[in-house]
């Protein structure tokens, strides 16, 4: 039988936690998922607390290492302002359609934006990351990139292009033809890249 590492038990932990809820799912249940003892895993990780910051963290890392591999920037504009001015529309539109493959074709992301929308509702610092991964963050972080491009209603604009990516997310996760999903989705800002400098 292989070894256990962190690795697989963030994962295992993170599948539950996207299934069940954070709060329903517990260490014991984690431990029996992977065939190991709560004391072995107790060796990996402090407290099924630990297991989530884990899991944040390498959201964290993950989101980063997506923007620095198209060219975004990777932190908010206040901490790199010139990085955001450099960005071009063509750019802007490939990363988000990496980022759309990202959160639903990437096991570890599909999870995390899975195990989010189940638990918004039962608690301000799920709904806290909620906001910042999925809904505010993102809008924003587009407003900006727009209001570095020297758009005219950066604002408008940014909500209703994320509003867009954010609706076809939860069209995705519904459907049986994926790719047929993810085809729309890249037509569609495709067809919006045309119309955001008007």
């Amino acid at each position: 039988m292989s070894k256990t590492t962190k690795e697989d038990i963030l994962i295992v932990a993170l599948h539950l936690f996207a299934r069940y809820g954070y709060e329903a799912v517990s260490v014991s249940q984690i431990a029996g998922e992977l065939g190991m003892t709560k004391g072995a895993l107790y060796r990996h990780f402090e407290s099924k607390r630990d297991i989530f910051d884990h899991i944040v963290k390498r959201m964290e890392q993950g989101d980063g290492e997506q923007a620095e591999s198209n060219d975004m920037p990777a932190d908010e504009k206040e901490s790199m302002p010139d990085q955001y001015d450099k960005v071009s529309l063509e750019n802007f539109i490939k990363y988000s359609k990496d980022m759309f493959a990202y959160w639903t074709e990437n096991d570890f992301a599909a999870s995390f934006r899975k195990m989010l929308t189940l638990e918004q509702f039962r608690n301000e610092e799920m709904q806290a990351l909620y906001q910042q991964y999925l809904v505010a963050g993102p809008a924003g972080y587009v407003k900006d990139l727009f209001v570095g491009m020297g758009m005219k209603d950066a604002d408008n604009k940014a909500d209703m292009f994320y509003s867009v990516m954010f609706f076809y997310y939860s069209l995705y996760d519904g459907a049986e033809e994926k790719g047929q999903i993810k085809d729309r989705f890249e037509n569609v800002i495709d067809d919006i890249a045309l119309k955001l400098n008007n």
